[in-house]
């Protein structure tokens, strides 16, 4: 299964648990706990994204997922000049699995390299199970 396939059904999961109500309590918080381990673990990190990505648990749903990252740029002489702030969309496609959008100031064109980089993560088979991943990803913290 692809990442953003996972994604998608551990957000529509936990939102289903979370409007169930009580009786449900543990499974959202498992669910939540799976979604960023595996954010935390596959997603841009380092390399010009050092604050990292998160989820958007808030504006997701099992048909759109929004990911909060931010690009620090380097001027050519290799010294930090600034942050831009971006969020990606991304949206079921039939002909392609997913579109993705990149929001914010498209300094030096950084959008095409952050959509470049999502893509491949999102695009991602892992053949890890779910709980693996999050095992694996919440033991790193």
């Amino acid at each position: 299964m692809k990442i953003y396939q996972q994604l998608a059904q551990l957000v529509g999961a936990l939102q289903r648990c979370e409007r169930d109500g009580d009786k449900f309590v543990e499974w959202a918080g498992k669910h939540r706990a799976c979604v960023l381990a595996i954010v935390k673990r596959y997603f841009p990190s380092g390399s010009g994204f050092d604050a990292g990505t998160t989820i958007d648990l808030d504006a997701s749903t099992e048909e759109s997922l929004r990911f909060v990252t931010s690009f620090h740029h380097m001027t050519e002489h290799g010294s930090y000049d600034g942050w831009t702030e971006h969020d990606v969309i991304v949206k079921p496609s039939l002909a392609h699995g997913f579109h993705l959008r990149v929001t914010g100031r498209d300094r030096n064109e950084i959008k095409e390299h952050i959509a470049g980089e999502f893509h491949e993560v999102l695009s991602a088979q892992v053949d890890e199970t779910l709980e693996t991943v999050a095992s694996k990803a919440l033991g790193e913290s």
